[in-house]
């Protein structure tokens, strides 16, 4: 069997936001032994320009659904970014999960070459599902999901590189 356009994408969106989920849960167990309020983590930031954890983990959510609805040829559900809460982020994480597990193999058959127009304030982009995929949609997901990270050690949470890459999971041998 190939590789192909659905290997490249769905099993890596669904992997890193089930990592993530898992960096929060960790982020929760910090917050409880250390005496840290999780909701502060919530409005930190990397850099005072840059957004705070809260509007990193919608963008998560946003690239996610977005690239993986666009390569399907379906309309990416719309999610009003009015999160405020822990509990209110990570059940936005989990809707998103179970969007992207909705899209199937034979929805991504021919992917790569669908064309896919972004409309962005000012401007559309126009692509090739490939060249989307690999040159604007992925590099945009992982940027934000490590901004995300990057946060929570910030906040003291003890996070590795193992913990970013397989969620805590040990890699199989």
């Amino acid at each position: 069997m190939s590789f192909s356009i659905y290997d490249a994408s769905i099993p890596v969106y669904l992997q890193m936001m089930r990592n993530l989920a898992a960096l929060l849960a960790k982020a929760e167990g910090h917050a409880g032994t250390s005496g840290a309020d999780v909701s502060t983590f919530l409005e930190a930031r990397l850099t005072p320009d840059m957004h705070p954890l809260i509007r990193q983990i919608q963008m998560v959510s946003d690239s996610a659904k977005g690239g993986a609805a666009r390569l399907a040829g379906v309309t990416p559900p719309s999610y009003a970014d009015t999160e405020t809460t822990w509990a209110e982020i990570k059940e936005r994480l989990a809707k998103t999960i179970a969007f992207v597990e909705t899209i199937e193999r034979s929805q991504l058959d021919g992917a790569e070459t669908r064309t896919i127009e972004l409309p962005l304030p000012g401007r559309t982009m126009t692509f090739t599902g490939a060249d989307f995929l690999m040159r604007f949609s992925l590099p945009n997901f992982y940027f934000h999901v490590v901004t995300a990270y990057g946060i929570l050690r910030t906040q003291g949470v003890p996070l590795g590189k193992m913990d970013y890459l397989t969620g805590g999971t040990p890699i199989p041998a």
